[in-house]
């Protein structure tokens, strides 16, 4: 997957080459300076390595399919009227615990980043939790049905999304090692594009082997395979990064300080950034908001499908692959328009059409699936982009010397505020009666308010040859 260049950008077949002598983020990049092809999507196939846990696991076959199916249901209620509010808690339950793995990555996440920031070893954690993540995949594997192991599930998927948070700090800090400013955008694009690519073919994978006859939606031992296959996949794809991608130059002289001592460090860190930095400062407290509920579009989004549009396993799978397809194709093209227009315009077409989408399928829902489809659609071409944005925006304004400690902070107040429109998606559905629909809501109210905070937030400047 190839980029073409901007009219007035020259075309280095082999290589991206960085111009100008002051680079992304204050590092001194020369003129002549240049960043192999081969760097690039080294760094962009971990998002394709790790994709399955977040499209196939968390989103679009086995929790929706499994963990909160009548596979974990007491048998007694199955076909009866009760069956839809014992659904409906599975729901409520899986919200409470993705808040308390959000709680652990606010906890977490910076400190780790900024460890990693003054030992140099951006990719040495990146490593780690990338292995941490494979494990935790590994464990679904051994997921069976029954009520009894309904938990074991949700910690497991928990734990996954902590590791995987973690790891991706890591990951972000290395943008700086396979990107330019004339480039951040497209880049940081090209590695969503590629993960939202690689839950295509994944998805297409698992089609392929139920239309085959080899996977059967209606066993129990099909997730576990599905686990097992997940876990082979972020093995084999997560081996360029390593080889090809190095470790950023350290540029902060902080000395090492012990793992407790981080928290203090981290709130003189915290105050500093608001001293000398406002728009990271405010950017990540609006980020925090908009999100979090960018990452509960897709965590409860298919849940919804299932519970209240009555999609079955291949109805999720096909509607998982032409909504990765949308937003592989969308999150590409929009860091084309993050270059040329700044990634704040992008975020809040995103945000505020989001807002619109659900609250569509909320007002809406009685026209049934086609109508879940059609929005579906549209909103996959939203949540890319504005992921995407969001990286770049932060990697625009954050000093040098301090990309994991901030990108920690990032994680920290985006997808780690997870607590609150997971929780609100939990405290919806209960209040409602365990009525599913009603989670929306929660999603709903955490995206207006992070994208309304972020019009108030100060963009970073774009390069000029970028607008040229």
């Amino acid at each position: 997957m190839t980029e073409k260049p901007h009219d007035n950008e020259v075309q280095a077949p082999p290589t991206i080459a960085r111009t100008g002598a002051v680079g992304i983020m204050g590092l001194d990049l020369q003129e002549g300076a240049e960043v192999p092809r081969k760097r690039v999507f080294a760094w962009a196939f971990w998002d394709w390595a790790t994709q399955p846990f977040n499209t196939v696991l968390l989103t679009f076959v086995w929790v929706p399919s499994y963990l909160t199916s009548t596979f974990f249901v007491d048998s007694t209620v199955i076909g009866t009227a009760g069956e839809e509010a014992a659904l409906g808690q599975l729901a409520s339950n899986l919200g409470y615990g993705i808040t308390v793995a959000g709680l652990l990555i606010a906890l977490l996440a910076p400190v780790m980043g900024q460890r990693a920031d003054r030992a140099g070893r951006q990719k040495l954690q990146l490593f780690i939790f990338t292995a941490l993540l494979i494990v935790a995949q590994l464990g679904l594997a051994f997921v069976q049905p029954g009520a009894e192991w309904f938990w074991w599930g949700v910690a497991l998927i928990a734990i996954g999304s902590v590791f995987g948070e973690i790891a991706g700090v890591n990951y972000n800090a290395l943008l700086i090692s396979v990107s330019t400013p004339k480039t951040i955008g497209k880049v940081s694009g090209l590695g969503w594009g590629f993960g939202y690519l690689g839950g295509i073919v994944a998805l297409a994978i698992v089609v392929g082997l139920i239309l085959g006859g080899v996977l059967d939606g209606d066993s129990g031992t099909t997730f576990q395979l599905i686990a097992l296959g997940a876990t082979i996949w972020t093995i084999i794809f997560v081996i360029p990064i390593f080889l090809s991608v190095p470790e950023p130059a350290k540029t902060t002289t902080a000395p090492k300080v012990g793992f407790f001592r981080s928290y203090v460090e981290l709130v003189r860190s915290i105050v500093r950034l608001y001293k000398e930095t406002r728009p990271t400062f405010w950017f990540l407290l609006a980020s925090a908001v908009y999100r979090d509920g960018l990452s509960a579009v897709f965590t409860f989004g298919s849940v919804i499908a299932g519970i209240v549009f009555g999609f079955g396993f291949t109805d999720l799978v096909i509607f998982g692959i032409a909504l990765n397809i949308v937003a592989g194709v969308s999150t590409i093209l929009a860091g084309r328009l993050d270059d040329r227009f700044g990634p704040k315009r992008v975020i809040l077409i995103s945000v505020f059409g989001l807002v619109a989408c659900t609250l569509i399928v909320f007002f809406f829902a009685n026209l049934g699936s086609g109508m879940f489809w059609a929005v579906g659609i549209v909103l996959a071409a939203f949540v890319g982009p504005a992921q995407a944005a969001s990286r770049s925006f932060l990697a625009r304004v954050t000093p040098a010397g301090r990309e994991g400690e901030v990108f920690g902070l990032y994680a920290t107040t985006g997808r780690a505020a997870g607590w609150m429109a997971s929780l609100l998606w939990g405290v919806f559905i209960a209040v409602a009666a365990n009525q599913t629909l009603y989670g929306i809501l929660g999603i709903t109210i955490i995206l207006l308010i992070g994208g309304v905070m972020l019009l108030f937030v100060k963009a970073p400047p774009t390069p000029a040859s970028a607008r040229g």
